[in-house]
Formats: structure tokens, sequence, C-alpha cells
């Protein structure tokens, strides 16, 4: 039987373990080290994003993340703020929901080529599976999620 799963790479040994979703709540351990392996977290908000965070919180995340890259004087940004903690609140437990500040964060920015704002990117461990420039509606969202979820 094909299981839907996860690859959680050890942060002692390196290696990668493969687990699959079902059992992400199940304090997996690495199969070399024996060493707890890091679960994923659900958040039914969106989570702030950072340069030195952005490894850690969304590439070194074992499932599907939605970065929106915004900044606080952008309109269309705030427009997309209450959709954004809908989709948080609608898909906690299936998918991170980060905001990255492109103001104060622009490595990130520039690594991942943000030249407008809102830009919306849709990963899933740690690829990035596509972008959306502009403010858009949920429905959208939910397109670009079906997607990768």
């Amino acid at each position: 039987m094909n299981q839907e799963s996860v690859i959680i790479q050890c942060k002692g040994c390196q290696t990668k373990n493969r687990v699959p979703k079902a059992r992400l709540n199940d304090k997996p351990v690495c199969g070399k080290c024996k060493a707890s392996l890091p679960g994923m977290t659900y958040h039914s908000s969106p989570v702030m994003v950072t340069d030195a965070t952005f490894q850690a919180e969304v590439l070194g995340y074992p499932g599907p993340v939605l970065l929106d890259c915004w900044a606080p004087w952008c309109g269309p940004c705030k427009m997309m703020g209450p959709i954004l903690d809908q989709v948080a609140r609608e898909k906690a437990g299936r998918l991170k929901v980060a905001k990255l500040n492109v103001d104060q964060n622009p490595m990130t920015s520039a690594n991942y080529s943000i030249l407008s704002i809102p830009t919306l990117l849709f990963f899933n461990n740690g690829q990035l599976k596509s972008n959306v420039p502009g403010a858009v509606q949920k429905p959208e969202i939910d397109r670009q999620l079906a997607r990768i979820l």
C-alpha cells in the first residue's frame, strides 16, 4: 500500500528518514542513531519568518508551506491578511502558512526574485512548487494548494 510520507533529516547524524504522514505525531526516531526527529508543528495562524529562520521554518519543514511575501505599507498585502488567516485556520494540520516581511528580509526576497508584493510562494517538503505574484482571492489560493496538498 502506497502511503504519503515525508523525508525528515536527523539533526544529529544527518540521515534522511522517510516517515509516513499518518505517523508524524507518534514521535518518530531516526532509523540510524535513534534520536528523536523533528515533527511537524501545526499552526492555526500565520508564522512570521525572517532571513535567519527561513531555512528551518520553510525549507526544513516536512510538508506544505504557503509563504506570503509582504510589506506593512502595502495596501494589497493588507487585503490579503484576512484571507491568509482564514486559510491558516482552515488548513491547520495540513499546511503551514508563513509571512516574510520583504523590507526586513532582503536576502530571502532576493533569493526568490520577489519583484512585486504581495507574492505567494508555495513549497512542499522544502521545494518551491509555484509562485503567484499580486493580490489574489481565496479560490486561486485554494487552486494552488490543491496541487501540493
